[in-house]
């Protein structure tokens, strides 16, 4: 990895979220149904920061990401038993 891909990342990541989405507690799809909903509202390079317990988001959110073209910021991190994912809106 170069080291601007490092830095953008470490950018994107230290980014204060526009949106947090709070799924703490539902199972699928739900996460992603209201991941696509909430994209659809946020402006392009905006970042949604999303929070989860159901471990199917740490596939089914990036492959959302990976179909769709947005970006996921550092994969995923786990926090306190609930997964932060940060989605950076495609252009």
């Amino acid at each position: 990895m170069s080291q601007n891909t490092e830095q953008a990342d470490k950018q994107t990541y230290e980014q204060t979220p526009n949106h947090t989405l709070d799924t703490k507690g539902l199972i699928c799809p739900e996460p992603v149904m209201l991941l696509h909903k909430t994209i659809r509202k946020a402006a392009g390079g905006e970042c949604i920061e999303v929070l989860a317990t159901d471990p199917a988001t740490t596939r089914d959110i990036p492959n959302f990401c990976r179909h769709l073209g947005h970006t996921l910021s550092l994969e995923q991190t786990l926090e306190d038993g609930s997964y932060r994912y940060l989605i950076i809106k495609k252009n």
